[in-house]
């Protein structure tokens, strides 16, 4: 039954619902994928069924080692017709993308109400700091949560991740968004959320024996409540700030150029 128990549906068999700005790209390359796999699988059983219905069971097999130029040739022709076609077309349009959009982190980091985001993963939670007022992570003014993630609707969310154990997987399906969190690395990713509403996050890369127990919550708030949040929170944390502390100390400078 739990397989019923996915979120909301959106465009493509089976997704889950898109709240993400630019999400349409990702389920757009889904289906077009599962369409040519369709084709494909179509084609295939029709060639066997004619085969089998047009020799029947007296025809004599006769065995060809495929070696003629006419076996090469039309070997060499549907094989090209296939990478040209489905996975040439693929292929642009992933490039584009990422290009584009996922891939654009220069133009995310340049828009002036761009949120940033650092999540440290560790066996079985996510820790989450933003920088607070004054603009620099690891500083007293931080918002620093555990297994929640708020941000605004409409702005670029820029997350960069680390773990501190094992691979994790940073995993938002509403979000169109995942990611390895490897360690002794700083991966990153961005979307842009559309609606506001709260979102399922999830561990997808099996971490150990309480690998289902790393989940954590999306948020997603007009600007204004946002604002007001981050306010809050930022004066709340400068209030609990302990410089003895130094395990949640674990903030990184902020990198523009970090590479996955």
């Amino acid at each position: 039954m739990l397989l019923f128990a996915a979120p909301l549906e959106g465009h493509g068999y089976g997704m889950p619902h898109d709240a993400s700005l630019d999400g349409w790209r990702i389920d757009a390359l889904i289906n077009e994928t599962s369409f040519f796999v369709i084709l494909l699988f179509v084609i295939m059983v029709a060639w066997m069924l004619w085969a089998v219905f047009r020799h029947g069971r007296n025809h004599p097999a006769r065995f060809d080692h495929g070696s003629s130029r006419r076996s090469i040739a039309v070997v060499l022709g549907i094989a090209a017709a296939i990478f040209f076609v489905v996975d040439g077309h693929l292929f642009v349009n992933s490039v584009l993308s990422w290009r584009d959009v996922f891939g654009n982190f220069a133009w995310a980091e340049s828009q002036p109400e761009a949120v940033r985001v650092e999540v440290n993963a560790h066996q079985w939670s996510w820790a989450v700091r933003y920088a607070g007022p004054d603009g620099k992570f690891n500083t007293p003014d931080d918002i620093v949560l555990l297994n929640e993630v708020v941000v605004p609707q409409g702005a670029p969310i820029i997350f960069q991740l680390v773990a501190t154990d094992v691979i994790h997987a940073f995993n938002i399906p509403n979000m169109r968004a995942k990611i390895d969190v490897v360690p002794g690395m700083v991966n990153r990713l961005w979307f842009t959320p559309k609606e506001t509403g709260e979102f399922d996050i999830a561990c997808a890369q099996h971490c150990g024996a309480n690998h289902y127990k790393m989940k954590a919550k999306l948020t997603v708030l007009p600007r204004a409540d946002y604002q007001r949040w981050a306010a809050e929170a930022s004066a709340n944390s400068a209030r609990a700030f302990d410089p003895d502390d130094k395990d949640g100390h674990w903030g990184w400078e902020w990198s523009e150029h970090s590479r996955i």
